[in-house]
């Protein structure tokens, strides 16, 4: 695209991945035009519960779903691509572009979530140019990563060419063979770079990250020294990692089974695309290894980050329904914890050590390299491009800090590169970079056991009920605001002293104190008309002020309200001569 003068500016607007690791989502928008620039999610902290998926808020997008005219995948990575599916029941997306392996993982999520139909998916090789709306040309540049099919894009704008990363590293011997295409970023950066948009995962460590052949040599040491069977636990995406497992697995005289179902997708998508090569033979359904001698086997599955669902987590657990850990069997950790996963990673080999495995885990044993480039391949990448403007992304800020500065000991100025967080509006020109606003940047919850989103009351109610427990109120009242009977409660996970005869009789005593002052406002006159529902609220938040503070503790209130069936005879009909029935015959939260 010809650079010509242009009033108008480039706006960006990351919706995820900044200050945090996870849900990377990016808005690229020129006048009434909006392209996206991947679309992931983030796993639940430990607070979250009953949550399994964090998305980003896509308020944004829905108010603007008018201009969006299509997607850019970078790669395969749940983090880039995992949010998609829940994004497209909200609105469309014209085109999806990406990788093949990306793009055959997408299809299968979007074809379960039911909105494949919502979207056109166009699969793009090394060096595809293509055009999105009338403002946008994506160049795909071939890069190296933790995973196969993964890319760089310099996004063609009317203020000038953008250069987004991805996440990278620059591997010289990738397993696949594919390289870095380091010549294409070198003539990008001889014609002219206007911004570039880097990974800053490692960058507050020195130096280079090793290849991911690094590994090979660390995991051969395990396969020669287990004599028993052999457990390996990694990311489903890591197809290279999944590459020299079975290659020595074949070389140790060993078949695998594989378990969990994001693992056995992976491997057949990327057999299919052939990033993964092996004989059929190798693998082998569970029932068939039970009878094969222990050092033969190699069981690979996915649980390496402690997912509270996942298989390796639950064969620590004693919960799987077909494997158990037993002496002399060795478990392998070929991932390191994302920042957040750490306890529970911790946890997992805690209990398989007890069971008598033997676990290889940790920096030191080598048989795990990062997907992120250290500080001298971020150098390089900004030697190759040479950007007028610089954005650190993909990073909590510590490492968008740390990547500025090293940014700055390259020489571009400070006054041009911005540290942002998600939600903040760059505009772009060919002469400036600024932060002019901010667009909603919270969080999305979902709970995929349901139907949908998990609201932050919701979400505030479940951590009170986990942190102080539950009580429960049950009270029925008559027609003249007077209890039926003596009013129960149920306390779940509550820790009190007070005696419950005592409780309880202080319970009725307030209930009966808030009718006799509230009744009148939610009964009209004559009482043929009762507004149960105005009223079970009322009793419900007055009557739990009052009992966390006799409990002293901030436990969650609930009122079960029961009323009668019917009105009374002597009150059937109202003075328009309509027969009058209660609103709710059992009101409860």
């Amino acid at each position: 695209m010809a650079r010509n003068e242009v009033n108008s500016t480039l706006k960006i607007i990351p919706l995820g991945g900044l200050h945090e690791i996870g849900k990377n989502t990016c808005v690229f928008e020129y006048e009434d035009e909006i392209i996206l620039l991947d679309a992931g999610l983030a796993f639940p902290t430990g607070a979250m519960h009953g949550v399994n998926i964090v998305l980003p808020d896509t308020t944004y997008l829905r108010e603007n779903k008018h201009k969006i005219r299509g997607m850019i995948v970078t790669h395969g990575h749940e983090d880039h691509i995992g949010g998609i599916a829940f994004h497209l029941k909200q609105f469309d997306i014209p085109v999806i572009y990406g990788p093949r392996l990306a793009l055959a993982v997408l299809e299968g999520k979007l074809e379960e979530a039911g909105v494949s139909d919502r979207t056109q998916l166009r699969k793009v090789m090394p060096r595809d140019v293509v055009r999105i709306g009338k403002s946008f040309f994506v160049e795909y540049i071939r890069n190296t990563h933790s995973i196969a099919d993964s890319f760089t894009v310099a996004i063609h704008t009317p203020v000038g060419v953008v250069m987004h990363t991805g996440d990278f590293k620059i591997d010289h011997t990738p397993i696949d063979g594919e390289t870095f295409d380091l010549q294409r970023l070198a003539e990008h950066g001889e014609k002219g770079v206007l911004c570039l948009l880097s990974d800053s995962t490692n960058a507050e460590v020195p130096g280079f990250t090793p290849s991911e052949r690094a590994v090979y040599p660390n995991l051969d040491r395990v396969f020669s020294q287990a004599r028993g069977r052999l457990f390996v636990t990694t990311f489903a995406s890591s197809v290279h990692r999944i590459n020299i497992v079975l290659q020595l697995a074949k070389e140790h005289n060993r078949v695998v089974t594989v378990i969990g179902r994001s693992m056995l997708n992976f491997i057949a998508h990327a057999r299919n695309l052939g990033y993964i090569k092996c004989e059929d033979s190798l693998f082998q359904p569970l029932h068939t290894i039970r009878n094969l001698p222990d050092e033969n086997v190699v069981i690979l599955t996915t649980g390496s980050q402690g997912e509270t669902m996942a298989a390796m987590t639950r064969i620590a657990n004693k919960e799987h329904p077909h494997i158990k850990i037993r002496e002399g069997d060795t478990v392998v950790f070929s991932a390191n914890p994302i920042p957040g996963n750490t306890i529970a990673v911790v946890n997992t080999i805690d209990k398989l050590m007890i069971q008598g495995a033997k676990v290889v885990y940790g920096r030191e044993k080598g048989v795990h390299v990062s997907g992120h480039g250290c500080q001298e391949e971020q150098k390089l990448m900004i030697a190759l491009t040479r950007p007028k403007f610089f954005v650190p992304v993909h990073g909590e800020h510590r490492m968008l800090v740390k990547h500025s500065e090293t940014a700055q000991s390259m020489g571009i100025p400070r006054e041009n590169m911005v540290i942002i967080r998600n939600g903040d509006v760059i505009e772009l020109t060919e002469n400036s970079i600024r932060i002019a606003a901010q667009v909603p940047s919270g969080i999305e919850l979902v709970d995929t056991t349901s139907s949908g989103m998990v609201s932050a009351k919701v979400l505030q109610e479940r951590q009170t009920m986990a942190a102080e427990g539950l009580a429960t109120v049950a009270a029925a009242i008559d027609w003249n605001g007077k209890l039926l009977a003596k009013p129960e409660i149920y306390l779940r996970g509550v820790v009190t002293s007070i005696e419950r005869s005592l409780l309880l009789k202080w319970v009725q005593q307030r209930i009966e104190e808030i009718l006799s002052v509230r009744w009148s406002d939610f009964c009209t006159t004559g009482g043929n008309d009762v507004d149960w529902g105005g009223l079970q609220d009322t009793l419900e938040k007055e009557l739990g002020r009052s009992l966390r503070r006799e409990l002293q503790c901030q436990a969650s209130v609930t009122l079960l309200l029961q009323v009668p069936e019917q009105l009374p005879e002597t009150a059937v009909k109202g003075s328009d001569g309509r027969r009058r029935r209660p609103r709710s015959t059992a009101v409860a939260s």
